[in-house]
């Protein structure tokens, strides 16, 4: 199974946005924001926020998702 990361820390300071803004925006759970963006890696996300989070950044999947094994 592979190990993927997201890049959320680094598309939200090009943003200059904050993690609460990224939350808003997205409309996603503040909680689940901070809890992907502090993980070094994770083996299973939900596919469904992960495409949220491309279109808030206005960036394809492959931007946002950084695979470090597979």
């Amino acid at each position: 199974m592979g190990r993927i990361r997201l890049r959320i820390r680094e598309l939200v300071s090009e943003k200059g946005w904050t993690l609460k803004e990224l939350a808003e925006r997205s409309g996603l759970p503040y909680s689940t924001i901070t809890s992907y963006a502090q993980r070094e890696s994770m083996t299973m996300t939900d596919y469904t926020a992960i495409r949220r989070l491309a279109q808030t950044f206005d960036v394809m999947v492959d931007d946002l998702v950084e695979v470090l094994e597979e």
